[in-house]
């Protein structure tokens, strides 16, 4: 096995796709625009359709469009003249993929289609293939060549195919102002879903968990209350209950430093006064990226009169997957 032959094949294989997808910025224009705003105020869904290798891009692309907004599905030419032409609506819109744009599935297809009245985005390698000749619109997706040594497998041209399939979908998520909240919620059991959407209601230590003495108390007391719970802090309340300070395993440690003599102190005399807090209906994230600004791994979360309802870890948070790639 020569190593550098191999290197070789495998940078020269990704510089010629490279330089497909760039080509394409060239071709973003009114028939880009034209595509995007069909897509955008049709009243149906995007069917995509393709054969072969532009069938597997043609799924990818349907997923895409679900997860930001616009609601898609794929239909293979070939099951569509026997029956699943009927998932086709008037209100939809039609995206044909092809590098050829002759495929013969895509030719039996097309009168259908025209017959039910759906509009036509060609999605081509040829422009002067019949696919273009009968579509409403033509994103030009041609390829110099191949990446493939003999010109044959689909490479470069499915990598461009793919490459305006993710360009339509931005510019729509663009126009439906898809936020990330919005993204999260098609994604729920993934990472990106427990990012945005956990909340530190869900994450946090609360009821009799939560710990929490009065500001008069003795420090013994303070630090039982902090061994009982293993949270390695207290919340330390005022007589209304309202939060006043926190003693960490920190805070224990620093006044153990000048004094092991704790007689006399109580725990208003040992606290961290005003600690960070965070509202309970926050997100997880938000509590992270105070934990993370302050270098601190408890966090106190209080309701709308300031009064402790439970304390979220940065370890429960992470063992969540919450992650902050903001």
């Amino acid at each position: 096995m020569d190593s550098k032959t191999i290197i070789e094949k495998g940078k020269e294989v990704l510089r010629i796709e490279a330089q497909s997808v760039a080509a394409l910025e060239g071709r973003i224009g009114e028939e880009f625009v034209r595509a995007v705003g069909m897509i955008f105020s049709c009243r149906g869904r995007t069917i995509v359709t393709g054969v072969g290798k532009s069938g597997a891009i043609s799924r990818k692309i349907v997923a895409t469009l679900n997860s930001t907004g616009t609601l898609s599905m794929f239909m293979h030419p070939a099951d569509a003249v026997h029956g699943d032409l009927g998932m086709l609506r008037k209100e939809d819109v039609l995206l044909c993929l092809s590098k050829s744009g002759d495929t013969e599935e895509l030719q039996n297809l097309l009168p259908l289609v025209k017959r039910v009245g759906v509009p036509v985005i060609a999605m081509v390698g040829s422009v002067r293939s019949r696919l273009a000749e009968s579509a409403d619109i033509v994103l030009d997706v041609s390829v110099d060549e191949e990446a493939c040594p003999h010109d044959l497998a689909p490479t470069s041209s499915t990598t461009a195919a793919l490459a305006m399939g993710d360009a339509m979908a931005m510019a729509l998520l663009h126009l439906r102002n898809f936020t990330p909240e919005d993204f999260a919620f098609y994604h729920p059991g993934g990472t990106i879903g427990k990012r945005l959407l956990a909340k530190v209601s869900e994450l946090m230590a609360g009821g009799d968990q939560v710990p929490k003495v009065a500001e008069g108390v003795p420090v013994r007391d303070a630090i039982l209350e902090i061994s009982s719970k293993r949270l390695g802090a207290t919340c330390v309340l005022d007589g209304e209950g309202k939060l006043v300070g926190i003693i960490t395993d920190g805070d224990l440690r620093r006044i153990l430093e000048k004094t092991t003599d704790l007689t006399g102190y109580t725990a208003a005399m040992v606290m961290t006064k005003n600690p960070k807090t965070i509202p309970v209906d926050q997100l997880a994230v938000a509590a992270l990226r105070v934990m993370e600004a302050h270098n601190i791994t408890q966090l106190v979360v209080v309701d709308g009169a300031h009064r402790p309802v439970g304390v979220v870890h940065l370890h429960d948070l992470v063992k969540a997957g919450i992650t902050d790639e903001s």
